[in-house]
């Protein structure tokens, strides 16, 4: 073969290679590029609703607690349950469920250790056992406890976390409160019509003639979210009114 053929040959064959690499190089840059574009969506989906829930929010950043949601008419009257002597309650083993009687409970026998401060508002991925919350409520917790039709509604729950934010001090005893969800696994359903519940384990009723020593359940029923509503049931139950004030 001429040595001419040879190089013509061999020119050939090093263009289609050239070729090829460009090709394979475009299709790498095409491929890089929908990876690119699938995860900036992926990051964008994840992002947006945190983004609006802040902006949801924003609305309520000037508002006293007292202003956001219904007002404190929302809300049915408190009642209240004899819990035995401060104190009687027993400890259980994490993970050890205790069936209460009362949905949300607001005493009872519960976890070993509460949850701590710095935690305001859950939803029913992060909640802490019901158990553990409600050793909360022992050291002078007000918890919030929202159901699932209120999870389900957007204003609803941009209320609830403005009312977090408001609360949120990690600090100020008196800023000893949590919002929780209660779902059906968790037990029977709050009254008819009634979407929000408070609860607050007290070492004092405010009913004439109830026994000193005697501790009790404080619920109160709300058919939506009333930072008004809370407010007043809070002043009226702090934390000072429970059986161990000062845990954490």
């Amino acid at each position: 073969m001429a040595k001419s053929d040879k190089a013509e040959r061999r020119a050939a064959v090093d263009q289609i290679r050239r070729q090829q690499q460009r090709a394979d190089k475009r299709q790498g840059l095409i491929i890089i590029g929908v990876c690119a574009v699938i995860a900036l969506g992926i990051v964008g989906v994840t992002a947006v609703p945190p983004v609006l829930s802040w902006w949801d929010e924003r609305q309520y950043a000037d508002k006293e607690l007292s202003e956001i949601g219904a007002p404190a008419s929302a809300c049915q009257p408190i009642v209240t349950k004899k819990a035995g002597a401060s104190g009687e309650a027993a400890h259980v083993d994490p993970g050890t469920p205790v069936p209460y009687e009362d949905a949300p409970p607001a005493f009872g026998n519960h976890e070993n250790l509460p949850e701590q401060m710095e935690g305001k508002f859950y939803d029913e991925d992060d909640r802490p056992n019901v158990e553990k919350l409600v050793h909360n409520l022992e050291h002078g917790y007000t918890i919030l406890w929202y159901d699932e039709s209120i999870a389900d509604d957007d204003d609803q729950i941009s209320m609830l976390r403005a009312i977090a934010d408001k609360l949120g001090s990690t600090t100020d005893l008196r800023d000893k409160f949590k919002i929780a969800p209660w779902t059906s696994d968790d037990g029977k359903a709050f009254p008819d019509d009634q979407h929000v519940a408070f609860t607050h384990w007290a070492a004092e009723s405010k009913e004439d003639g109830d026994a000193a020593g005697q501790s009790y359940g404080v619920w109160q029923y709300c058919s939506e979210v009333s930072g008004e509503g809370l407010e007043d049931f809070m002043t009226a139950y702090d934390y000072t009114n429970s059986p161990e004030p000062n845990g954490g």
